[in-house]
C-alpha cells in the first residue's frame, strides 16, 4: 500500500509539474506587451505575441520570449530584425494567425517553404510539402500530347532534314508527291514532338523547305484525331517525269510506313 502511494503521489507530481509549464509558456506569451513589431527585410509586420507562440518550437517563438540563446538585434523603432525575404513572411505569418495555408498565384510555395523551414514550423512545413507533392502527381499524370509538322522539301534535303532534327523531333512519315523542279523527287516529311502545353517550332534548317500548314495538337483523350494533309495543283511550275526516288528516299519511305 505505502509503495502504490508513493507511485501515485509520484505521477501525480508530474501531472501538476507540466501543467506549472505550460501555464508559465502560456503566461510568458501573454505575458509584457501585447504586440510585436518584426522589421523582415526591411517591410514591418505587426502582430501579437499569442500568435508568434502558436509552436513553441519555432524561432518566432523564441524570438517573442527574448530567448537569451538566440541572437536577435533590433532597430531604431524596436522592432526585430530578420533578415529574410518579406514577400514570403506573409503567408507564413497568416499560417500562425489562423492556421490557413493562403498563397497568391505569383507566390511559389517551394519559397514559403524555404521560409517555413528556416522559422521551424512543422505543421507548415509538413502541409507545403504534401501540396507539393499533391501538385506534382497532377502534373504527372497529364496526358502527353503531340505536335505534328508536314514539311515539303527535296530529295536532295531528306538526308540532312532527318539528321539535323532535334529538339525532341522525331521522324514519322515520308510520302512521295511526285516531282519537282530540276527534275528531282519532291515529299512531303511528318515529323512529331511530345508537348505539354507549350508553343513548339521546327527550326527551318534550308532556305528551299516549306512548312505546309501550322503546328497541331493531337491526343485528346475524349476522341480519336486524324492528322489530313491536303494538296493543291500548281501550272505555273514545269515538272519532270523520268526520275525515280533514290534508294536513301525509299528507306525513309519504308520506315515511315513501318510506323
Amino acid at each position: 500500500m505505502a509503495e502504490n502511494s508513493s507511485e501515485t503521489s509520484s505521477s501525480g507530481h508530474r501531472r501538476c509539474l507540466a501543467h506549472s509549464l505550460e501555464e508559465r509558456s502560456t503566461s510568458a506569451c501573454m505575458g509584457s506587451s501585447k504586440w510585436i513589431r518584426l522589421n523582415v527585410g526591411g517591410t514591418y509586420f505587426l502582430t501579437t505575441r499569442q500568435t508568434l507562440c502558436r509552436d513553441p518550437k519555432s524561432f518566432l517563438y523564441r524570438l517573442s520570449q527574448a530567448d537569451p540563446e538566440l541572437d536577435s538585434d533590433k532597430d531604431e523603432t524596436g522592432a526585430y530584425l530578420i533578415d529574410r525575404d518579406p514577400t514570403y513572411f506573409g503567408p507564413v505569418l497568416n499560417y500562425l494567425r489562423h492556421g490557413k495555408l493562403v498563397l497568391n498565384r505569383d507566390l511559389a510555395e517551394e519559397g514559403v517553404l524555404e521560409e517555413a523551414e528556416f522559422y521551424n514550423i512543422t505543421s507548415l512545413i509538413k502541409l507545403i510539402k504534401d501540396k507539393i507533392r499533391e501538385s506534382d502527381c497532377k502534373t504527372s499524370q497529364v496526358p502527353v500530347k503531340h505536335v505534328y509538322r508536314v514539311l515539303q522539301c527535296q530529295e536532295e534535303e531528306l538526308t540532312q532534314m532527318v539528321s539535323t532534327m532535334s529538339d525532341g523531333w522525331k521522324f514519322e512519315q515520308l510520302v512521295s508527291i511526285g516531282y519537282g523542279r530540276a527534275h528531282q523527287s519532291e515529299f512531303l516529311l511528318i515529323v512529331s514532338r511530345e508537348v505539354k502545353g507549350e508553343a513548339s517550332a521546327l527550326p527551318n534548317n534550308s532556305g528551299q523547305l516549306v512548312s505546309i500548314g501550322s503546328s497541331y495538337n493531337y491526343g485528346n483523350e475524349d476522341q480519336s484525331e486524324f492528322l489530313c494533309v491536303v494538296s493543291k495543283e500548281l501550272h505555273n511550275q514545269s515538272y519532270g517525269t523520268n526520275s525515280e526516288p533514290s534508294e536513301k528516299a525509299k528507306i525513309l519511305q519504308e520506315r515511315g510506313s513501318r510506323m
